[in-house]
C-alpha cells in the first residue's frame, strides 16, 4: 500500500499545510485529477478538529485496491474521541457544511474511534488509468 502522512498542530494555518500536503502527494503519485476535491475535503476536516477538537492531528492519505476499483483514502486523526457532528446553520452561516461538504463530494466517508482519538476519513475512486503508484 502507497501511503504519507504529516503531522500539524491545531493551529490556524494547519489547513492550507494540508492542502498543500495533500496536493503535492497527489502530484507525486500521478493523480492530479483528485486534489481540487480532496484539497476541500482536507481543509474541512482540518478545520474541524482546529475548531472543535483543538488536539493536534495526522493527516494520512493512501491507496488502496478492491477487485474493482483503486480508491484513495485520505483520514485525519485527532486526539478527541467525540464524534464530529453535523450541525444546522442557516444558509448565510459562515460555518458548518464541513461533513456535509465530505458527504457529497467522497465515494464514501466515515469515523474510525480508537484508543488515542478518532480518524474521519474519506475516500475518492482513483480513475481507470490514474497514477504511477502501484497499490495493492
Amino acid at each position: 500500500m502507497s501511503w504519507a502522512e504529516i503531522s500539524l498542530a491545531a493551529q490556524a494555518s494547519s489547513a492550507r499545510v494540508a492542502r498543500r500536503f495533500v496536493r503535492s502527494t497527489l502530484e507525486q503519485w500521478s493523480l492530479g485529477s483528485l486534489s481540487a476535491n480532496a484539497e476541500l475535503m482536507v481543509s474541512e476536516l482540518v478545520t474541524n478538529v482546529v475548531l472543535h477538537a483543538r488536539t493536534d492531528l495526522v493527516v494520512r492519505l493512501g491507496l488502496r485496491s478492491t477487485a474493482t476499483v483503486t480508491l484513495l483514502r485520505v483520514g485525519v486523526h485527532d486526539g478527541s474521541r467525540r464524534p464530529p457532528r453535523t450541525m444546522r446553520y442557516s444558509d448565510l452561516a459562515a460555518t458548518g457544511r464541513g461533513m456535509r461538504i465530505v458527504r457529497a463530494l467522497a465515494s464514501d466517508s466515515g469515523v474510525q474511534t480508537e484508543a488515542d482519538g478518532k480518524t474521519v476519513w474519506f475516500e475518492l475512486v482513483v480513475p481507470t488509468g490514474a497514477g504511477t503508484v502501484s497499490a495493492p
